[in-house]
């Protein structure tokens, strides 16, 4: 990656950090300016300035207090009429509603309503508010209580009320078990159009405003530190990815930044391993397969040739030779088409119980005398065990496969121990032998198609498809393999588990 490209790349994942910070935050901020709109525009507004005109206003009721004890006497109810008739001018020069309410301690009922939404003897249901002011106390007379509070009339409107209580006089003293109310009451208000939108533009607008922009500026330095956070990172995986591209499978993304980055180049550093692994495999599949195809192939030439110029000696001999070569090259062919249907999973396998034991020991059985006849000591160690779901043929492949590896590249004068075993929730099946062993650094590739470690040695030579085949069978049956060695000269083990089922 240029330097050009690499600044580009950075310039671009700003640009794009800041624009989502951006644009976020002019979301959030319009969306809590519209509810704050909605929430002022629809709530009633407070009672304190509706409570206090209503405060003033009795105060110029001074001669309400004579009034109450004329229209309350039990001998002067005829001057009620008249009381009222004062209220109601009160009402239309004041331009609020006023209320005459008989209190008692169970009921609160209604005398006279100059809005005439109550009737006459109609119970009314007060609720009361803290609400108490300073200079109506100083004016009312001793043993006077004030109200404050809100109702609501028959059809549901709201109103706020102030209103009084005047201390009993002396003119009626037998008056003790009611209470004459005087109210003044004004409809609830709420917050106009008008209202909030001079609220919200004078005491919200600048505040949003100001942290707008201090957002503003704190997306540019957020999206300088994240980009920078993140770019790098990306950038170091991005010119990874470009080298891999020209070829250069060693290159390495450094894992470093934010948890997401690192996962980004551990996953990346992970394939670039496999891919130069299966690159890897390949060459050197491509130069096995090669190689064991020239070896025969060189040998039936030669041989065919010395009989067609009848430089052959013994024809018959020659004519073994290229029948050997030719059945090896077959075996070669058969194998490598079983081993492509094994790994695309178009090779049928039976599902029978097959018992590990019993198979082992006959196999063990059947290669006795290929043993005696190296000069090998076999052993076996057979346990009962579990029994596993599959194909039987196949499985005894794999353990004919193994133990005649084993055979083949133990000396004369060795031995090799065949173990059937529970472990676990299924069979463990092992092949230990005394024989030349594996380099520690080639364990990781014996069972790759055409690897074999050292064709010089052992009998015979073997196609080098037989463990990547048992490899393939194990795994089809749900189990796995594995090889150990401590080196050369050291001896080998396989290991075979199976899942029982």
């Amino acid at each position: 990656m240029t330097t050009a490209s690499r600044t580009r790349f950075s310039f671009n994942l700003r640009l794009r950090l800041l624009t989502s910070y951006l644009v976020l935050m002019l979301v959030t901020l319009g969306v809590i300016a519209l509810a704050l709109f909605f929430l002022i525009g629809n709530r009633a507004a407070p009672p304190q300035p509706t409570f206090e005109r209503l405060a003033a206003l009795t105060q110029g009721l001074n001669y309400i207090d004579a009034i109450a004890d004329l229209a309350g006497g039990p001998n002067q109810r005829f001057l009620q009429d008249q009381v009222h008739e004062l209220l109601a001018v009160f009402a239309r020069t004041r331009n609020v509603r006023t209320l005459h309410i008989l209190l008692t301690q169970e009921h609160a009922t209604v005398i006279y309503d100059s809005a005439r939404q109550y009737d006459p003897g109609d119970q009314i249901r007060l609720r009361g508010d803290s609400y108490r002011s300073k200079q109506l106390a100083i004016v009312l007379s001793r043993g006077s209580r004030q109200f404050f509070g809100g109702f609501n009339d028959p059809d549901g409107r709201e109103w706020l009320y102030g209103g009084v209580v005047f201390g009993q006089q002396r003119f009626f003293a037998e008056r003790v078990d009611h209470n004459d109310l005087w109210l003044l009451a004004e409809p609830q208000p709420t917050v106009s159009l008008h209202d909030t939108l001079a609220v919200f533009s004078s005491a919200l607008a600048p505040p949003l405003l100001q942290a707008g922009i201090a957002g503003f500026a704190f997306a540019i330095l957020l999206a300088a530190l994240i980009s920078r956070h993140i770019a790098g990172p990306l950038q170091t995986v991005a010119e990874a990815a470009t080298a891999v591209a020209r070829g250069d499978y060693s290159a390495q993304a450094p894992v470093s930044g934010p948890p997401e980055a690192r996962s980004l180049a551990t996953s990346f550093n992970r394939m670039t391993a496999e891919v130069l692994a299966a690159n890897t495999a390949q060459r050197d599949f491509l130069s096995n397969v090669s190689h064991d195809l020239k070896t025969p192939l060189t040998s039936i030439q030669g041989y065919a040739q010395a009989i067609i110029d009848g430089a052959a000696e013994d024809t018959g001999q020659a004519a073994q030779i290229i029948y050997e070569e030719a059945g090896l090259l077959n075996r070669m062919v058969l194998e490598l088409t079983d081993l492509e249907r094994l790994q695309a999973g178009k090779l049928s396998m039976a599902s029978d119980p097959i018992d590990m034991a019993q198979l082992g020991e006959a196999v063990v059985q059947s290669l006795l005398v290929v043993a005696e006849k190296q000069r090998i000591m076999l052993e076996s160690s057979i346990e009962p065990a579990p029994t596993v779901t599959g194909d039987g043929d196949r499985l005894a492949q794999v353990l004919m496969n193994l133990i005649s590896n084993s055979l083949k590249y133990t000396p004369a004068g060795g031995s090799v121990r065949v173990a059937v075993e529970r472990a676990g929730a299924g069979v463990a099946v092992s092949i230990k032998d005394s024989g030349i062993g594996i380099p520690r650094e080639e364990l990781s590739r014996v069972f790759e198609r055409f690897y074999q470690v050292d064709k010089a040695r052992g009998p015979q030579r073997g196609t080098g498809l037989g463990l990547a085949i048992a490899r393939e069978i194990v795994e089809a049956h749900g189990g796995r393999i594995t090889v150990m060695s401590r080196g050369r000269d050291r001896g080998a083990e396989f290991r075979v588990w199976l899942p029982a089922g």
